[in-house]
C-alpha cells in the first residue's frame, strides 16, 4: 500500500504541471488576441477559452483516476439570462477551476500583480476579468460586468477554509449584489479530502480519488440591508454544511 502510494505522487506531480502548461498556453494564445478584437467580443472569446481549458483539464484528472469532479448540476445556471452572482464556500485551490469550468460566462477577480503581468496575466485581460487593485474600482467593475450579463464568481470567505470550517464572510458580495440589482447563487463545494486546502503541502498525498461534489444552493435576492444579508448568507452556508462559526484570529503583533 505504501508503494502504491509513492507511486501515486508523479500522477499528482503531473496534474499541476498539466494545470500550468494549459494555462501558459492560453495566455500565449491571449496575449496575441488581445489587441485584435473588440472588447465584448474579447471578453466572450477569453471567458470561454478559460472554461474549455479547465474542462480538459478534469477530464484529464477523471481519466487519471486520481480526481472525480461531479458537477453538473451547475449546467442549469449556463445559459439564464442576466447577470448573476456566484457565491461558493472554499475548502481548495480548485474551486474556481471547477466552476468556471461548468460556466463559461464566468467572471473571477484576480489579484493585480497577476493581472498586469504582462503574459500570465493576459488569459485574465482577454475575460475582461476584474482586478481588485481597489475596493471602489472592484465594485464599479463588478456591477459593471453584471450589468452586461456576466456570472460573477464570488468566495465569501475571501480565502480557503481550514478543517472544513468556515471562515466570517466578509463584506462586499451583498454591497455588490445590491447595486447590481442582481440576486446571489449560491454554490455549495463538498470534497472528502484536504488537499490544496489551505494549509496542505503541497507534497503530502492525499487518499485517492479525490472528489468534488458541486450543487446550487439557495438563491438570495438583493437588500438594502447588506450586513443583515450577509449574516444570513453565512448562516444558510453553515447550516447546508453543518460548519461551526470558526473563531476569530487575534490581532497579529505589530512588526518592530
Amino acid at each position: 500500500m505504501r508503494r502504491l502510494r509513492v507511486l501515486l505522487w508523479p500522477w499528482l506531480a503531473f496534474m499541476l504541471l498539466w494545470l500550468g502548461v494549459l494555462s501558459l498556453a492560453w495566455n500565449l494564445v491571449a496575449f496575441v488576441l488581445q489587441p485584435l478584437l473588440p472588447e465584448r467580443r474579447a471578453g466572450r472569446i477569453g471567458r470561454a477559452g478559460i472554461a474549455y481549458g479547465y474542462r480538459l483539464y478534469w477530464a484529464t484528472a477523471r481519466a487519471s483516476g486520481l480526481m472525480r469532479i461531479e458537477a453538473d448540476a451547475l449546467d442549469v445556471l449556463r445559459d439564464e439570462p442576466g447577470g448573476l452572482i456566484i457565491a461558493a464556500n472554499h475548502p481548495s485551490m480548485l474551486d474556481a477551476l471547477a466552476i468556471v469550468a461548468r460556466l463559461p460566462r464566468s467572471v473571477c477577480i484576480m489579484k493585480a500583480s497577476l493581472m498586469r503581468n504582462v503574459f500570465l496575466g493576459a488569459g485574465a485581460r482577454l475575460a475582461r476579468y476584474i482586478c481588485n487593485d481597489s475596493p471602489r474600482t472592484m465594485i464599479r467593475a463588478s456591477v459593471r460586468s453584471l450589468s452586461e450579463g456576466g456570472q460573477l464568481v464570488l468566495f465569501p470567505e475571501g480565502t480557503r477554509s481550514v478543517g472544513g470550517r468556515l471562515n466570517p464572510f466578509l463584506p462586499g458580495i451583498t454591497s455588490i449584489a445590491d447595486k447590481a440589482q442582481v440576486p446571489i447563487q449560491t454554490v455549495l463545494i463538498e470534497t472528502d479530502s484536504p488537499y490544496l486546502g489551505k494549509g496542505w503541502p503541497l507534497w503530502r498525498l492525499p487518499p485517492i480519488p479525490i472528489v468534488f461534489h458541486l450543487r446550487p444552493g439557495r438563491r438570495f435576492a438583493p437588500r438594502t440591508d447588506h450586513a443583515a444579508a450577509l449574516a444570513e448568507l453565512e448562516a444558510y452556508f453553515r447550516d447546508e454544511l453543518g460548519s461551526p462559526a470558526r473563531p476569530a484570529s487575534p490581532d497579529p503583533e505589530p512588526t518592530p
